[in-house]
């Protein structure tokens, strides 16, 4: 029961860290929800024991899989990575580390680190510079409609894939994301399909440019 109080808390967590540091704000949802549950005296002591266990507890066990590994690895051969996370410079940064992600991105940005999180278009345009690339040729892919999924769109990136773990819609599914994927793993698959029709697409305008006459000595095409 005071593992579920500190994970509620944590889903409605606002930190401001230049009122008061991520450790104490934590160390803060674990004595609340020990006292909520248990009754009593605050226990300071016994609540930043809980942290500390859960914390490291939680770190030990990070880990990207080895087909999840593998995916990064290949997709990078041919498309730029990046990975972008909202919260804490600390904390996200502790979970970077743990998992070892480091080498299978070409840039990592943390937007505790930035003036400004998801779903601001400035932390997304932020990224593009950072990979070199136009947001029209970006594709967001995230768990969260609200942040990744609203972020994406509101940048004006290429396409926003949404991570949909249990493929149950909600009732109400909004923002709409341009394609669902029920696991990162077919995140290839999905990449690829977009590849065909972009270039299906860009053979269409060809033709219909062509019978519509306005010719030319060479036709130049973008590939997204």
């Amino acid at each position: 029961m005071i593992c579920n109080k500190v994970k509620e808390k944590l889903l409605k967590e606002c930190h401001d860290p230049a009122k008061v540091c991520i450790t104490d704000l934590r160390i803060s949802h674990w004595e609340e929800a020990i006292q909520e549950t248990k009754g009593g005296e605050a226990n300071r002591n016994l609540a930043a024991e809980c942290y500390f266990l859960w914390k490291t507890t939680r770190l030990k066990h990070l880990t990207l899989t080895e087909d999840i590994r593998k995916m990064l690895t290949e997709l990078r051969k041919m498309v730029r990575l990046l990975l972008l996370t909202n919260g804490d410079r600390q904390t996200q940064r502790e979970k970077i580390e743990a998992c070892g992600c480091q080498p299978y991105f070409d840039a990592i940005v943390v937007g505790g680190e930035q003036k400004e999180e998801k779903p601001a278009p400035s932390i997304f345009h932020h990224c593009c510079k950072l990979l070199e690339v136009q947001p029209w040729d970006c594709v967001m892919v995230g768990d969260s409609l609200d942040t990744d999924i609203q972020g994406g769109l509101n940048a004006g990136l290429k396409a926003t894939v949404w991570i949909n773990k249990t493929m149950t819609m909600p009732i109400n599914t909004s923002p709409t994301p341009d394609y669902i994927i029920s696991s990162v793993l077919d995140l290839p698959a999905l990449l690829q399909n977009m590849d065909h029709k972009t270039n299906a697409n860009l053979e269409t305008d060809k033709m219909i440019r062509f019978n519509d006459g306005h010719h030319s000595a060479s036709i130049e095409s973008k590939k997204c």
